[in-house]
C-alpha cells in the first residue's frame, strides 16, 4: 500500500523510488526561502571542512603547538579531499551525461559520487592516520566521515537516505564527544551545532522530496558511525 502524505493546501503528488505517493506540503516562501539556504550553506560536502577549521583554529587543545602555516595547509587538504574534489567530480559526471542533475535527485545518480567521495575521505584519513603529528581526535572525526559515507553508500542501495542528515548525525556527535573530553568549555559550541543541525534536518523535509524516516535514520546512521570511529581509534 502506498504511503500518502497530504494537508489541505497541497500540491499535485507523486511517486518516489520507493513507491511511496507524495503530495507535497506547501510553505511559506520565507520558510523556503531559509530552507533552501541551509540546505546550502550546510551541505554535506562541506561538513567535515567546518568540523576540521573548527578543530584548527577555534579548539584551543586538539592543534596547541601547530604553527600557523601547518594549520593553514593542514586546512587547505582537508577542504580540498573533503569538499573540492568531490564536488568536482560530480560537476565532471554532469558534463558527461552521467547525472542528470548535480543535486543528485535519485538514488542511481549517487552511486559513483558515494564511491568518489569514499576514496576521497579514505586519503584524507589515512594520510592523517600516518603523520605524527596529527591529533587523535581529528583521525576520529574523518575516520566518522569516511564510515558514514560507506553506511550512506549501502543504505542507498535500499532507499534515498538523507545526505543532510547523514552529515549532520555524524558532526553532532562529534561535537558531543568534544564536550566529553571536559579540557574545553563547549556548551556554547554544542548549542549551536545542535540548533544547526535541527534546522538542517527541518529543512530537508521542507524542500526536498524526503520521507521522514529518510531524515531520521540518517541521522541515526551518522551518530552511530562517528560512534563506532570513536570506539575505533580511542577505545
Amino acid at each position: 500500500m502506498k504511503d500518502t502524505l497530504y494537508n489541505e493546501q497541497a500540491a499535485e503528488g507523486y511517486v518516489n523510488e520507493e513507491g511511496l505517493y507524495i503530495i507535497p506540503v506547501r510553505q511559506p516562501p520565507f520558510v523556503r526561502f531559509f530552507a533552501h539556504l541551509f540546505s546550502y550553506i550546510f551541505h554535506p560536502l562541506f561538513i567535515p571542512s567546518y568540523t576540521a577549521l573548527f578543530l584548527i583554529f577555534v579548539h584551543p587543545y586538539v592543534f596547541p603547538d601547530s604553527n600557523p602555516k601547518i594549520k593553514i595547509l593542514r586546512s587547505i587538504s582537508v577542504v580540498l579531499m573533503t569538499a573540492f574534489f568531490p564536488a568536482f567530480s560530480v560537476f565532471l559526471l554532469k558534463q558527461l551525461g552521467f547525472v542528470k542533475s548535480i543535486f543528485l535527485k535519485t538514488r542511481k545518480e549517487r552511486i559513483i559520487p558515494y564511491v568518489i567521495s569514499m576514496f576521497f575521505y579514505f586519503w584524507i584519513f589515512y594520510v592523517s592516520l600516518n603523520l605524527r603529528d596529527s591529533p587523535l581526535l581529528f583521525k576520529v572525526m574523518l575516520l566518522g566521515v569516511f564510515l558514514a559515507c560507506i553506511a550512506a553508500y549501502m543504505a542507498n542501495i535500499y532507499y534515498k537516505v538523507s545526505m543532510h542528515a547523514v552529515a549532520m548525525g555524524s558532526f553532532l556527535t562529534f561535537f558531543i564527544l568534544l564536550a566529553l573530553q571536559g579540557n574545553f568549555f563547549m556548551g556554547l559550541y554544542l548549542s549551536i551545532a545542535t540548533l544547526i543541525t535541527g534546522a538542517v534536518c527541518t529543512a530537508r523535509l521542507v524542500v526536498s522530496d524526503h520521507h521522514p524516516f529518510d531524515v531520521y535514520s540518517g541521522f541515526l546512521m551518522g551518530a552511530i558511525m562517528q560512534g563506532v570511529a570513536m570506539a575505533v581509534l580511542m577505545g
